[in-house]
């Protein structure tokens, strides 16, 4: 199997990292000079790197995603599966496909931070090349869900989740902040790690952490929240509260 990745930040170079030590062929495409993972060769060109790749993951950005699937279209074989694991609105993953024209395009919807499972990272995927894309990464034994449904069906799901999950992350660290305040944080983190049970100590420090490191990802991706479930016509009050949370948190007005 031959891979293209685009995009190596974070996420990418770890997908990188997993696939190489598979022996899987994996060809890297960044707009920045990057030290590539050990048995990734750094493509000149989104085309360079797609060309006769049997996988696609583009893992750039969400504003980047739709010119890098607009510089691959051309140079894609038919069977070739695109998959873009960038958070994006359903509409944005829709665009996105069809900006391909050829491939078999795949929406991702990654559920857990990659640097924890990499490759085995849960996802949610639709669209047209979603059985392709499951069964091409079968061998590595990560949740992979198939949902019904063309572009923007996994990502409309992962932002209906978002909901409870950065809501939750910020409930926390408002609680958190408000503890210190009073002279009681080691308390207050305390009571809620016992109320989430077993594994409350880790997911307490692992929402915290991730949102203080994630801030403007997050906050890009609740934006897109709060305008599909507008969409919807239901209530946004959690999600505009989250949202305001995660700008002061990217301006550092809370630390």
């Amino acid at each position: 199997m031959r891979v293209a990745i685009l995009g190596l930040g974070e996420a990418g170079r770890r997908y990188a990292a997993d696939l190489a030590a598979a022996e899987i062929t994996v060809a890297g495409y960044d707009v920045r000079a990057v030290q590539p993972p050990p048995g990734v060769r750094i493509a000149a060109s989104i085309a360079d790197a797609v060309s006769d790749a049997d996988l696609v993951l583009s893992l750039t950005t969400a504003a980047g995603a739709l010119d890098a699937a607009t510089a691959a279209a051309a140079h894609l074989r038919p069977d070739t599966v695109y998959a873009d694991l960038n958070a994006a609105s359903p509409a944005h993953k829709t665009a996105v496909a069809q900006a391909l024209g050829r491939g078999q395009f795949a929406d991702v919807a990654v559920l857990a931070p990659v640097d924890r499972q990499g490759v085995r990272t849960p996802v949610l995927v639709s669209g047209p090349g979603a059985a392709g894309y499951a069964s091409l990464l079968a061998r590595f034994d990560g949740p992979i869900e198939v949902v019904d449904g063309g572009p923007g069906a996994a990502s409309s799901r992962k932002l209906l989740r978002s909901i409870f999950m950065k809501a939750l992350a910020t409930s926390i660290l408002e609680a958190l902040a408000a503890g210190r305040a009073a002279g009681c944080e080691e308390w207050v983190r305390a009571q809620i790690v016992g109320e989430l049970g077993d594994t409350g100590a880790a997911l307490v420090e692992r929402l915290v952490t991730g949102t203080y490191q994630h801030a403007e990802r997050r906050l890009h991706e609740m934006e897109d929240t709060k305008a599909y479930v507008e969409e919807l016509g239901t209530p946004t009050a959690m999600t505009a509260a989250a949202i305001t949370w995660l700008a002061a948190v990217r301006s550092g007005q809370w630390r």
